[in-house]
């Protein structure tokens, strides 16, 4: 069958087929993790968490002085002891922000899509890794798996196996328990994935601490609000130069933390400032820019795709820095570890940070990127299959929750990496009749399933 046939056939059958539907997912009236708003009250704080994280920046202070945003980030998400991934990381409805997964299943169905589509766009290469960056509860790989389980004829010889990279303890329990039913194994034999397991559809899942450690292959590439909790830097434009801003210890208040701006350039304005910056106040993501050189090298060697999934914009936002608890905007510097800290995603920066090495699409809203992969189809389909006007109710709630320009459907963009070849045919000089059309990249321009 051809590329183009056999894209459109694996695409009526998912969006028309009834599908295993789970029990419907409760969720926050409210959007998950507006963006923009850096202010909110804080909530009540429990006494221990608040104040172990906080006495530990304390004494870190008053050691060292004014600390970067990008460390202040790192130790209140990541410190080993009591960082907010590494202890609490409260996704879903009883923890502190709410991702589009866990809101509809189809939200993961399209995506589970959008990778064999590009993988039968580029010729159904004998394997292919899902590697996905934090993967929250697991929920989005889930999804995928049951897609990719409906397929049994495309997929039947192809090598699929799972990588998750996931720094969390806690969080990758749950992604066990949710992709294996928690029949998983410690992996001390091998020095780069530290746990191992079989899904619940038979494929392979592997987890590590860094995507470094995930082994070389053509690899579908899934970030989904991945980049936008990286630490970031934040720059201010002030009569004297660009100045970077520091959290520091408030001296009218000794045991509460405030910003300041560094007295003079430091390393970082220096190198993370360009000459036509045009704005005030700048921010700066260097870890994902890293982590993006790490994956255009990797698609560029490879082949393969990575698709990111955040909030963000093309270089024109400012101050987006802001914090999440229990749903609601928090102030970033009130009781460290205990809130969610996030910014919104330069998606210029990302482009940018590829060095050319790939091919990149985007961003797109959302709503436009679902809309192009079926969403319409497939809520129709869920439609006349619900027994229960219940489920009926969810299902109209949670397509409302993704589409709706005023919740997720704006703020939301999608962006892609891919080879430049799979954009850019090759000049074929001695048989230029055999040149076959280039498919369109799902999700990024409409599909037709005539």
């Amino acid at each position: 069958m051809a590329p183009l046939l056999a894209r459109r056939a694996l695409l009526a059958t998912v969006l028309g087929s009834a599908g295993r539907r789970r029990h419907p997912r409760h969720h926050a009236p409210a959007a998950a993790r507006p963006s923009s708003g850096a202010g909110g009250e804080a909530e009540a704080e429990g006494p221990s968490r608040a104040t172990a994280m906080l006495r530990h920046l304390l004494l870190k202070l008053r050691a060292t002085g004014p600390v970067t945003v990008a460390e202040y980030m790192r130790e209140a998400l990541t410190n080993p002891g009591q960082g907010y991934y590494t202890r609490r990381g409260g996704i879903g409805e009883s923890g502190d922000f709410i991702t589009s997964p866990e809101i509809s299943q189809v939200f993961g169905e399209l995506i589970g899509l959008w990778c064999i589509s590009e993988w039968i766009a580029t010729g159904k290469p004998q394997a292919f890794q899902l590697v996905e960056l934090g993967p929250g509860r697991g929920t989005l790989t889930d999804d995928m798996l049951r897609v990719f389980n409906q397929l049994p004829s495309v997929l039947s010889k192809c090598d699929v196996s799972v990588h998750l990279v996931e720094v969390s303890p806690k969080l990758s329990e749950i992604q066990a328990l949710t992709l294996t039913g928690g029949k998983v194994q410690s992996n001390p034999e091998d020095k780069s994935a530290y746990m191992k397991g079989i899904s619940k559809t038979g494929l392979p899942i592997f987890w590590y601490r860094d995507i470094q450690d995930v082994p070389p292959g053509y690899s579908f590439y899934l970030a989904h609000e991945f980049f936008d909790a990286l630490p970031i830097h934040k720059f201010q434009r002030t009569e004297k130069g660009w100045r970077e801003v520091l959290v520091d210890i408030d001296p009218e208040v000794p045991d509460q933390l405030r910003f300041v701006l560094s007295p003079s350039s430091t390393p970082a304005t220096e190198n993370f400032i360009q000459p036509e910056e045009t704005r005030d106040h700048v921010e700066v993501c260097p870890e994902a820019g890293v982590i993006v050189q790490r994956l255009a090298c990797r698609i560029e060697k490879d082949g393969g795709a990575a698709l990111v999934a955040d909030y963000g914009h093309d270089g024109t936002k400012t101050d987006t820095f802001r914090g999440f608890r229990n749903h609601k905007l928090h102030d970033v510097l009130t009781a460290p570890g205990t809130a969610d800290l996030t910014a919104d995603v330069d998606f210029s920066y990302l482009r940018k940070m590829t060095q050319g090495r790939t091919a990149t699409l985007g961003p797109i809203k959302q709503r436009e990127f679902l809309k192009n992969m079926g969403i319409d189809l497939r809520l129709q389909v869920l439609l006349q299959n619900s027994g229960d006007t219940a489920t009926h109710e969810q299902l109209l709630h949670s397509y409302d929750m993704l589409m709706n320009p005023k919740k997720m459907g704006d703020c939301f963009h999608f962006f892609a990496l891919l080879p430049h070849h799979r954009l850019v045919r090759p000049d074929k000089k001695h048989k230029p009749e055999s040149k076959s059309p280039l498919l369109p990249v799902a999700g990024f321009a409409e599909l037709l399933l005539q």
